[in-house]
Protein backbone atom coordinates (compact mmCIF):
# COMPACT_ATOMS: atom_id res chain seq x y z
CA UNK A 1 0.00 0.00 0.00
CA UNK A 2 0.96 3.36 -0.92
CA UNK A 3 1.95 5.72 1.67
CA UNK A 4 0.16 9.34 1.34
CA UNK A 5 2.40 12.07 0.81
CA UNK A 6 1.86 13.59 4.57
CA UNK A 7 2.78 10.75 6.28
CA UNK A 8 5.88 9.80 3.65
CA UNK A 9 6.82 13.43 4.70
CA UNK A 10 6.69 12.72 8.62
CA UNK A 11 8.36 9.24 8.67
CA UNK A 12 11.29 10.98 6.06
CA UNK A 13 11.40 13.88 8.25
CA UNK A 14 11.66 11.44 11.69
CA UNK A 15 14.42 9.98 9.93
CA UNK A 16 16.76 12.93 9.53
CA UNK A 17 18.37 12.85 12.14
CA UNK A 18 19.82 9.35 10.78
CA UNK A 19 20.29 10.79 7.55
CA UNK A 20 22.54 13.45 8.96
CA UNK A 21 24.55 11.12 10.90
CA UNK A 22 24.79 8.59 7.81
CA UNK A 23 26.20 11.54 5.66
CA UNK A 24 28.58 13.03 7.69
CA UNK A 25 30.17 9.19 8.26
CA UNK A 26 29.78 9.06 4.20
CA UNK A 27 31.55 12.38 3.94
CA UNK A 28 34.54 9.75 2.25
CA UNK A 29 31.96 8.95 -0.92
CA UNK A 30 33.85 12.06 -2.16
CA UNK A 31 36.92 11.78 -2.76
CA UNK A 32 39.36 14.08 -0.32
CA UNK A 33 41.12 16.07 -3.01
CA UNK A 34 37.67 16.63 -4.65
CA UNK A 35 35.19 17.50 -1.96
CA UNK A 36 37.47 21.11 -1.22
CA UNK A 37 37.85 21.54 -5.11
CA UNK A 38 34.04 21.34 -5.44
CA UNK A 39 33.12 23.59 -2.59
CA UNK A 40 35.57 26.48 -3.86
CA UNK A 41 34.14 26.27 -7.10
CA UNK A 42 30.93 26.53 -6.21
CA UNK A 43 31.93 29.76 -3.62
CA UNK A 44 33.67 31.59 -6.72
CA UNK A 45 30.81 31.19 -8.48
CA UNK A 46 28.58 33.03 -6.05
CA UNK A 47 31.24 35.54 -5.11
CA UNK A 48 31.42 36.58 -8.64
CA UNK A 49 27.57 37.29 -9.07
CA UNK A 50 27.58 34.38 -11.81
CA UNK A 51 24.96 32.30 -9.36
CA UNK A 52 22.44 33.76 -6.50
CA UNK A 53 22.84 30.05 -5.22
CA UNK A 54 24.06 26.76 -6.26
CA UNK A 55 23.77 23.25 -4.67
CA UNK A 56 25.90 20.05 -5.51
CA UNK A 57 25.20 16.14 -4.42
CA UNK A 58 28.10 13.93 -4.76
CA UNK A 59 27.40 10.16 -3.97
CA UNK A 60 28.96 7.12 -4.52
CA UNK A 61 26.74 3.95 -4.99
CA UNK A 62 23.78 3.01 -2.85
CA UNK A 63 25.62 5.61 -0.21
CA UNK A 64 24.15 8.91 1.16
CA UNK A 65 25.09 11.87 -0.89
CA UNK A 66 27.92 14.71 0.35
CA UNK A 67 26.11 17.83 -0.57
CA UNK A 68 28.22 21.30 -1.19
CA UNK A 69 26.32 24.03 -1.50
CA UNK A 70 27.15 28.61 -1.55
CA UNK A 71 25.04 31.40 -1.91
CA UNK A 72 21.43 31.77 -1.12
CA UNK A 73 18.18 30.84 -3.06
CA UNK A 74 17.43 34.72 -4.33
CA UNK A 75 18.94 38.15 -3.82
CA UNK A 76 16.34 39.17 -1.81
CA UNK A 77 17.28 40.71 1.25
CA UNK A 78 16.79 37.72 3.87
CA UNK A 79 16.66 34.73 1.26
CA UNK A 80 17.55 31.47 3.07
CA UNK A 81 20.55 29.80 1.99
CA UNK A 82 20.55 27.47 -0.66
CA UNK A 83 20.69 23.96 0.39
CA UNK A 84 20.10 20.32 0.12
CA UNK A 85 16.20 20.85 0.34
CA UNK A 86 15.97 24.32 -1.39
CA UNK A 87 13.70 23.56 -4.44
CA UNK A 88 14.33 24.42 -8.23
CA UNK A 89 12.89 24.05 -11.12
CA UNK A 90 14.87 20.96 -13.63
CA UNK A 91 12.86 21.34 -16.69
CA UNK A 92 14.07 18.37 -18.79
CA UNK A 93 15.75 16.62 -15.84
CA UNK A 94 12.01 15.79 -16.05
CA UNK A 95 12.59 13.18 -18.95
CA UNK A 96 14.17 10.80 -16.79
CA UNK A 97 11.76 10.30 -14.75
CA UNK A 98 9.32 10.30 -17.54
CA UNK A 99 10.83 7.69 -19.26
CA UNK A 100 11.86 5.26 -16.09
CA UNK A 101 8.10 5.47 -15.64
CA UNK A 102 7.59 4.10 -19.15
CA UNK A 103 9.96 1.31 -18.11
CA UNK A 104 7.63 0.57 -15.38
CA UNK A 105 5.42 -0.37 -17.96
CA UNK A 106 7.66 -2.19 -20.06
CA UNK A 107 8.61 -4.58 -17.12
CA UNK A 108 4.77 -4.83 -16.40
CA UNK A 109 4.08 -5.99 -20.20
CA UNK A 110 2.04 -2.81 -20.57
CA UNK A 111 4.08 -1.79 -23.19
CA UNK A 112 6.94 -2.69 -25.66
CA UNK A 113 9.96 -0.54 -26.41
CA UNK A 114 9.31 -1.22 -29.82
CA UNK A 115 5.53 -0.88 -30.15
CA UNK A 116 4.19 1.46 -32.44
CA UNK A 117 2.39 4.26 -30.43
CA UNK A 118 -0.60 4.14 -32.61
CA UNK A 119 -1.26 1.22 -30.56
CA UNK A 120 -2.19 3.74 -28.22
CA UNK A 121 -2.82 6.88 -30.00
CA UNK A 122 -4.22 6.15 -33.01
CA UNK A 123 -3.76 8.98 -34.78
CA UNK A 124 -0.49 8.39 -35.32
CA UNK A 125 -1.16 5.14 -37.58
CA UNK A 126 -0.14 7.81 -40.87
CA UNK A 127 2.29 10.16 -40.59
CA UNK A 128 3.96 12.03 -43.02
CA UNK A 129 7.53 13.31 -43.35
CA UNK A 130 8.89 16.86 -44.59
CA UNK A 131 11.30 16.80 -47.88
CA UNK A 132 12.80 20.01 -47.21
CA UNK A 133 12.51 20.69 -43.56
CA UNK A 134 14.62 23.83 -43.48
CA UNK A 135 12.02 25.47 -46.38
CA UNK A 136 8.43 24.20 -47.01
CA UNK A 137 5.87 22.27 -45.50
CA UNK A 138 6.21 19.60 -48.27
CA UNK A 139 6.31 16.16 -47.07
CA UNK A 140 5.74 12.67 -48.22
CA UNK A 141 4.26 9.48 -46.62
CA UNK A 142 6.64 7.76 -43.67
CA UNK A 143 7.74 4.61 -43.93
CA UNK A 144 8.43 3.71 -40.17
CA UNK A 145 5.83 3.70 -37.57
CA UNK A 146 7.17 6.07 -34.58
CA UNK A 147 7.48 3.45 -31.74
CA UNK A 148 8.12 3.67 -27.66
CA UNK A 149 11.79 3.97 -28.25
CA UNK A 150 11.73 6.64 -30.63
CA UNK A 151 10.16 8.83 -28.24
CA UNK A 152 12.60 7.23 -25.37
CA UNK A 153 15.74 8.31 -27.78
CA UNK A 154 14.28 11.97 -29.28
CA UNK A 155 14.63 9.50 -32.39
CA UNK A 156 10.52 9.74 -34.20
CA UNK A 157 11.17 12.68 -36.12
CA UNK A 158 9.33 15.10 -33.57
CA UNK A 159 10.94 18.56 -32.45
CA UNK A 160 10.72 21.34 -30.14
CA UNK A 161 9.53 24.63 -31.26
CA UNK A 162 12.30 26.57 -30.46
CA UNK A 163 14.73 24.40 -31.72
CA UNK A 164 12.86 23.73 -35.17
CA UNK A 165 13.82 25.68 -38.84
CA UNK A 166 11.59 26.77 -41.26
CA UNK A 167 7.66 26.45 -40.94
CA UNK A 168 7.47 23.33 -38.94
CA UNK A 169 8.43 25.72 -36.36
CA UNK A 170 5.74 28.38 -37.16
CA UNK A 171 3.56 25.52 -37.54
CA UNK A 172 4.62 24.51 -34.05
CA UNK A 173 3.86 27.52 -32.09
CA UNK A 174 0.62 27.81 -34.05
CA UNK A 175 -0.41 24.77 -32.42
CA UNK A 176 0.43 25.66 -28.92
CA UNK A 177 2.68 21.85 -29.06
CA UNK A 178 5.71 23.86 -26.88
CA UNK A 179 5.13 20.90 -23.62
CA UNK A 180 6.13 22.37 -19.59
CA UNK A 181 4.98 25.85 -18.91
CA UNK A 182 4.91 28.86 -21.16
CA UNK A 183 3.77 32.56 -21.04
CA UNK A 184 0.64 33.68 -21.24
CA UNK A 185 0.02 34.38 -24.53
CA UNK A 186 1.23 30.92 -25.48
CA UNK A 187 -1.16 29.47 -22.97
CA UNK A 188 -3.92 30.77 -24.96
CA UNK A 189 -3.17 28.40 -27.23
CA UNK A 190 -1.79 25.46 -25.84
CA UNK A 191 -3.75 22.05 -25.48
CA UNK A 192 -6.20 21.54 -22.34
CA UNK A 193 -4.84 17.52 -22.46
CA UNK A 194 -1.90 15.19 -23.30
CA UNK A 195 -4.92 14.16 -25.61
CA UNK A 196 -4.95 16.85 -27.50
CA UNK A 197 -1.86 17.96 -27.43
CA UNK A 198 -0.88 14.06 -28.98
CA UNK A 199 -3.67 14.80 -31.53
CA UNK A 200 -2.61 18.08 -32.40
CA UNK A 201 1.11 16.58 -32.68
CA UNK A 202 -0.01 13.95 -35.02
CA UNK A 203 -1.73 16.70 -37.63
CA UNK A 204 1.90 17.73 -38.61
CA UNK A 205 4.27 16.54 -40.56
CA UNK A 206 8.02 14.78 -39.08
CA UNK A 207 11.43 16.35 -39.62
CA UNK A 208 12.57 12.84 -40.62
CA UNK A 209 12.06 9.41 -40.64
CA UNK A 210 11.17 7.93 -37.56
CA UNK A 211 13.94 5.78 -36.33
CA UNK A 212 16.80 7.33 -38.76
CA UNK A 213 18.08 10.67 -36.54
CA UNK A 214 18.49 12.21 -33.46
CA UNK A 215 16.42 15.16 -32.69
CA UNK A 216 15.82 16.85 -29.36
CA UNK A 217 12.18 17.36 -29.35
CA UNK A 218 8.36 16.74 -27.63
CA UNK A 219 8.98 13.30 -27.39
CA UNK A 220 8.99 12.75 -23.51
CA UNK A 221 6.19 15.09 -23.62
CA UNK A 222 4.20 12.57 -26.25
CA UNK A 223 5.53 9.88 -24.18
CA UNK A 224 3.04 11.52 -21.30
CA UNK A 225 -0.08 10.43 -23.17
CA UNK A 226 1.19 7.14 -24.47
CA UNK A 227 2.12 6.10 -20.52
CA UNK A 228 -1.38 7.20 -19.41
CA UNK A 229 -2.77 5.27 -22.41
CA UNK A 230 -1.13 2.46 -21.21
CA UNK A 231 -1.61 2.24 -17.90
CA UNK A 232 -5.37 4.07 -17.79
CA UNK A 233 -4.60 6.69 -15.39
CA UNK A 234 -3.46 10.34 -15.85
CA UNK A 235 0.14 10.21 -16.42
CA UNK A 236 1.09 12.89 -12.98
CA UNK A 237 -0.67 10.17 -11.03
CA UNK A 238 1.05 7.19 -12.70
CA UNK A 239 4.29 8.79 -12.00
CA UNK A 240 3.84 10.00 -8.59
CA UNK A 241 2.15 6.75 -7.29
CA UNK A 242 4.58 4.47 -9.46
CA UNK A 243 7.66 5.82 -8.61
CA UNK A 244 8.04 9.16 -6.28
CA UNK A 245 6.07 8.23 -3.84
CA UNK A 246 7.84 4.77 -3.01
CA UNK A 247 10.93 5.78 -3.36
CA UNK A 248 10.51 8.53 -1.06
CA UNK A 249 10.86 11.93 -3.63
CA UNK A 250 8.24 13.71 -1.84
CA UNK A 251 9.78 17.06 -2.83
CA UNK A 252 9.28 16.70 -6.33
CA UNK A 253 6.10 18.85 -7.81
CA UNK A 254 4.08 19.65 -10.60
CA UNK A 255 3.05 22.24 -8.57
CA UNK A 256 4.39 23.81 -5.49
CA UNK A 257 2.05 23.83 -2.30
CA UNK A 258 1.83 26.93 -1.01
CA UNK A 259 3.29 25.73 2.80
CA UNK A 260 6.68 24.92 0.77
CA UNK A 261 7.32 28.33 -0.50
CA UNK A 262 10.05 29.60 1.52
CA UNK A 263 11.98 26.64 0.01
CA UNK A 264 11.75 27.85 -3.64
CA UNK A 265 14.60 29.40 -5.72
CA UNK A 266 14.05 32.47 -7.76
CA UNK A 267 15.13 31.88 -11.42
CA UNK A 268 17.28 33.98 -13.28
CA UNK A 269 18.06 35.08 -17.12
CA UNK A 270 21.02 37.27 -17.95
CA UNK A 271 20.22 40.43 -20.17
CA UNK A 272 23.23 42.18 -21.19
CA UNK A 273 25.34 40.59 -18.74
CA UNK A 274 23.08 41.33 -15.76
CA UNK A 275 21.22 39.06 -14.04
CA UNK A 276 17.36 39.14 -13.91
CA UNK A 277 14.95 37.38 -11.87
CA UNK A 278 11.95 36.45 -14.74
CA UNK A 279 9.98 34.06 -12.23
CA UNK A 280 10.10 35.57 -8.68
CA UNK A 281 10.33 32.90 -5.86
CA UNK A 282 7.13 34.87 -3.70
CA UNK A 283 4.88 35.00 -7.06
CA UNK A 284 5.95 32.15 -8.92
CA UNK A 285 3.85 30.51 -11.60
CA UNK A 286 4.72 26.88 -10.00
CA UNK A 287 2.45 28.02 -7.45
CA UNK A 288 -0.50 27.23 -10.09
CA UNK A 289 -1.01 24.15 -11.30
CA UNK A 290 -0.19 23.38 -14.98
CA UNK A 291 -2.48 23.43 -17.97
CA UNK A 292 -0.79 20.04 -18.72
CA UNK A 293 1.26 18.21 -17.11
CA UNK A 294 4.09 17.26 -19.61
CA UNK A 295 6.68 14.93 -19.45
CA UNK A 296 9.21 16.75 -20.61
CA UNK A 297 9.45 19.50 -18.52
CA UNK A 298 7.83 20.99 -16.04
CA UNK A 299 8.90 19.61 -12.14
CA UNK A 300 10.36 21.04 -9.02
CA UNK A 301 12.56 18.81 -7.25
CA UNK A 302 15.56 19.64 -4.36
CA UNK A 303 19.00 18.12 -4.69
CA UNK A 304 18.39 15.50 -1.52
CA UNK A 305 15.01 14.25 -3.82
CA UNK A 306 16.73 13.89 -7.16
CA UNK A 307 19.64 12.28 -5.67
CA UNK A 308 17.50 9.91 -4.44
CA UNK A 309 16.33 9.56 -7.94
CA UNK A 310 19.68 8.38 -9.08
CA UNK A 311 20.35 6.12 -5.82
CA UNK A 312 17.42 3.90 -7.53
CA UNK A 313 19.05 3.80 -10.64
CA UNK A 314 22.67 3.17 -8.71
CA UNK A 315 21.23 0.15 -7.00
CA UNK A 316 19.58 -1.33 -9.87
CA UNK A 317 15.77 -0.17 -9.54
CA UNK A 318 15.89 -0.25 -5.25
CA UNK A 319 16.42 2.43 -3.05
CA UNK A 320 16.02 2.60 1.31
CA UNK A 321 14.71 -1.08 1.00
CA UNK A 322 12.37 -0.32 -1.48
CA UNK A 323 12.23 -1.47 -5.41
CA UNK A 324 10.53 -0.18 -8.02
CA UNK A 325 12.65 -1.40 -10.81
CA UNK A 326 14.24 -4.73 -11.70
CA UNK A 327 17.85 -4.91 -12.55
CA UNK A 328 17.22 -6.06 -15.68
CA UNK A 329 15.28 -3.44 -16.39
CA UNK A 330 17.73 -0.87 -14.71
CA UNK A 331 20.33 -2.18 -17.28
CA UNK A 332 18.14 -1.93 -20.41
CA UNK A 333 17.14 1.77 -19.59
CA UNK A 334 20.40 3.13 -18.77
CA UNK A 335 21.93 1.15 -21.65
CA UNK A 336 22.09 2.49 -25.60
CA UNK A 337 18.97 2.37 -26.66
CA UNK A 338 19.06 4.28 -29.97
CA UNK A 339 18.40 2.33 -33.26
CA UNK A 340 21.15 1.28 -35.42
CA UNK A 341 23.38 4.07 -37.06
CA UNK A 342 21.56 6.67 -35.02
CA UNK A 343 23.78 8.96 -32.71
CA UNK A 344 23.04 11.91 -30.75
CA UNK A 345 24.45 15.40 -32.63
CA UNK A 346 24.35 19.09 -31.97
CA UNK A 347 23.01 19.08 -28.71
CA UNK A 348 25.17 18.25 -25.65
CA UNK A 349 24.69 19.45 -21.98
CA UNK A 350 26.41 22.57 -21.75
CA UNK A 351 29.79 22.97 -21.67
CA UNK A 352 30.56 18.78 -21.78
CA UNK A 353 31.46 17.24 -24.92
CA UNK A 354 28.55 15.27 -26.54
CA UNK A 355 27.50 11.72 -25.65
CA UNK A 356 26.85 9.43 -29.29
CA UNK A 357 24.39 7.16 -27.37
CA UNK A 358 21.07 7.85 -25.65
CA UNK A 359 19.34 5.65 -22.80
CA UNK A 360 16.06 6.03 -21.60
CA UNK A 361 15.53 9.97 -21.13
CA UNK A 362 19.17 10.88 -20.96
CA UNK A 363 22.68 10.37 -22.63
CA UNK A 364 24.99 7.70 -22.42
CA UNK A 365 28.81 8.07 -23.07
CA UNK A 366 29.80 4.94 -25.64
CA UNK A 367 33.38 5.98 -24.69
CA UNK A 368 35.65 8.11 -21.98
CA UNK A 369 36.03 11.38 -21.98
CA UNK A 370 40.43 11.94 -20.96
CA UNK A 371 40.36 12.82 -17.80
CA UNK A 372 36.67 13.01 -17.50
CA UNK A 373 33.13 11.00 -17.12
CA UNK A 374 33.76 6.97 -18.28
CA UNK A 375 31.64 5.10 -20.96
CA UNK A 376 28.30 4.16 -19.92
CA UNK A 377 27.55 7.40 -17.81
CA UNK A 378 23.79 8.16 -18.02
CA UNK A 379 22.36 11.81 -17.25
CA UNK A 380 20.78 14.98 -19.14
CA UNK A 381 20.11 18.25 -17.83
CA UNK A 382 17.72 21.73 -17.24
CA UNK A 383 17.13 24.30 -19.44
CA UNK A 384 17.80 26.28 -15.69
CA UNK A 385 21.76 25.28 -15.47
CA UNK A 386 20.62 21.81 -13.75
CA UNK A 387 22.59 18.58 -13.90
CA UNK A 388 22.35 15.08 -12.90
CA UNK A 389 24.38 12.03 -14.40
CA UNK A 390 25.90 8.91 -12.97
CA UNK A 391 29.01 7.49 -14.23
CA UNK A 392 28.38 4.09 -13.73
CA UNK A 393 32.32 2.97 -14.16
CA UNK A 394 32.96 4.50 -10.73
CA UNK A 395 29.32 4.59 -9.05
CA UNK A 396 29.40 7.98 -8.89
CA UNK A 397 26.15 10.04 -9.05
CA UNK A 398 26.47 13.97 -8.94
CA UNK A 399 23.34 16.60 -9.08
CA UNK A 400 23.54 20.03 -9.61
CA UNK A 401 20.95 22.33 -8.59
CA UNK A 402 21.13 26.02 -9.38
CA UNK A 403 18.35 28.53 -11.50
CA UNK A 404 19.31 30.51 -14.79
CA UNK A 405 19.32 31.00 -18.37
CA UNK A 406 20.91 30.28 -20.67
CA UNK A 407 22.48 27.29 -19.20
CA UNK A 408 25.00 27.77 -21.44
CA UNK A 409 25.90 31.13 -19.82
CA UNK A 410 28.56 29.39 -17.71
CA UNK A 411 30.57 26.34 -18.05
CA UNK A 412 29.38 25.33 -14.57
CA UNK A 413 28.90 21.53 -15.61
CA UNK A 414 32.50 21.20 -17.11
CA UNK A 415 33.61 22.97 -14.11
CA UNK A 416 31.93 20.54 -11.50
CA UNK A 417 32.95 17.61 -13.56
CA UNK A 418 36.78 19.06 -13.50
CA UNK A 419 36.49 19.46 -10.22
CA UNK A 420 35.10 16.00 -9.12
CA UNK A 421 37.70 14.67 -11.24
CA UNK A 422 40.28 16.25 -10.13
CA UNK A 423 41.33 18.41 -12.99
CA UNK A 424 41.85 22.24 -12.59
CA UNK A 425 38.57 24.16 -13.09
CA UNK A 426 38.23 27.28 -15.50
Amino acid sequence: MLLGRPLLAALLLAAGTTDAAAEALDAKAVQAPAAPAVQSLLDGYVQSGKLAGVVVAIGRGDRLPTFFSAGRISDERGAPPAGRDSLWRIYSMTKPITAMAAMKLVEDGKLRLDDPIATYIPAFRKMRVLTTPDSSLDSRPATQLITVRHLLTHSGGLTYQFLGKGPIRQEYARLGLLGGRAGAQATKVQPATLAEFANRLATLPLVSEPGTKWNYSVGADLLGRVIEVASGVPFQHFVSTRLLQPIGMISTYWTVPRSQAARLATNYAWVANKRVAIDAAPTSEWFSPPKVHYGGSGLVSSARDYDRFLRMLAGSGQVGGVRVLKPATVRLALSNLLPTGVRVVGSGTPSLPVAEGYGAGGWVYLADVPNGVRAGTYGWFGAAGTIAFIDRATGTRVTVMTNYFPADKWPLAIDVTNALYGRHSR
